[in-house]
């Protein structure tokens, strides 16, 4: 199976680090020395600046999880929309050939799923199936590429689509100052980003190899969500980076030991850039240098993290940028929510 295009959108508002805390310090009517203390951690977040749906002054006038999720609707389907378009195009492969759409976010809800509702708008056939995926969070990136390849296994004509959008900013709580809701305005940003998949007779793009799901039993309290009156509300350990590099290291040389392979092998690597701990992590446990993970520094410099997208923008930029050299074997992954980790194998 082949990965023959990636296309990220983004929002049209752009915000730096020091608005939004600047916006933050306004709405709070924080004292200076908490404000310093919020400008340090946005600091150490490793973000410049990144996209949101709204304009921040627009963050403080909803009260309610319903005007949240409304405009999340919105701006999810806008997004979503361009984001398709631009992937097939760069994949030359029409609406109507898509046999799987798969959907994926954790930052907003709706019932009909954005896929449905974006069937209404492109051309897609009536017999697409369709797969919206909840819960997931920052793996499903590379989820959704693993699961559109275990699709196109049986269908070597075939071709899949993934969806990913992510609107994190629309799960701001107002009055939420606890240290995991303070770390998630200054790391997650907004985004989209859309795949296209097609099967082993259309060898276009980088070819998916293997892939491999990895679950850490009794772990489910690192991150995800608590759901209440007024949404989402982030739940994150700072135990996810020791489990980065504690299990990354080794999760990856069994899975290509499988293969018949070694980390000496892997001549580029695509990595969900989680936050500054988890990347540095991440490398240690991998045996890699800061510049191996280039891209995912800069993804997460310029647009934070996107949750599933962002492995998506990664992957994007990778093959944009730094083309690996045909034949050449990669490893995608990223880790999310369970907690758990998925790994691909990618040949250029």
């Amino acid at each position: 199976m082949h990965i023959a295009a990636v296309a990220s959108a983004f929002p049209g508002n752009y915000h730096s680090q020091a608005q939004v805390a600047d916006a933050l310090q306004s709405a709070w009517k924080l004292p200076e020395e908490e404000a310093r203390r919020l400008r340090g951690l946005f600091r150490n977040c490793g973000v410049e600046g990144r996209h949101c749906a709204l304009p921040l002054e627009r963050y403080f006038e909803f009260e309610r999880f319903g005007e949240f999720n409304d405009a999340w609707i919105e701006c999810a389907l806008e997004l979503g929309e361009r984001a398709i378009r631009d992937a097939l195009a760069r994949a030359r492969v029409e609406p109507r050939e898509i046999e799987l759409l798969i959907f994926t976010t954790v930052t907003g809800l709706a019932a009909p799923s954005l896929d449905a509702r974006l069937m209404n708008r492109i051309d897609f056939r009536p017999d697409t199936r369709r797969m919206p995926l909840f819960g997931l969070g920052c793996v499903a990136g590379a989820a959704g590429l693993a699961r559109a390849s275990d699709f196109l296994a049986a269908r070597p004509g075939g071709a899949a689509l993934l969806l990913s959008v992510e609107l994190c900013s629309l799960n701001f709580q107002r009055e939420d100052r606890r240290p995991a809701h303070l770390i998630s305005t200054g790391l997650f940003g907004d985004g989209a980003a859309a795949a296209v998949i097609l099967g082993a007779e259309r060898a276009v793009g980088p070819r998916i190899l293997a892939s491999r799901s990895v679950f850490y039993p009794d772990t489910e309290e690192l991150m995800g969500w608590e759901i209440g009156e007024h949404g989402f509300s982030l739940v994150l350990s700072p135990d996810v980076p020791a489990v980065a590099r504690e299990r990354l290291g080794s999760d990856v040389d069994d899975f290509l030991r499988a293969q018949g392979l070694s980390r000496e092998d892997i001549a580029f690597w695509v990595c969900h850039p989680g936050g500054p701990k988890v990347l540095e992590a991440a490398g240690e446990s991998l045996g890699i240098g800061r510049e191996e993970l280039r891209v995912s520094w800069d993804s997460l410099r310029r647009v934070g993290n996107l949750s599933s997208a962002s492995v998506l923008h990664v992957l994007e930029r990778t093959l944009a940028e730094r083309p690996p050299a045909p034949g050449s074997k990669g490893i995608l992954l990223a880790m999310g929510p369970g907690f758990c980790s998925e790994l691909l194998l990618l040949q250029a």
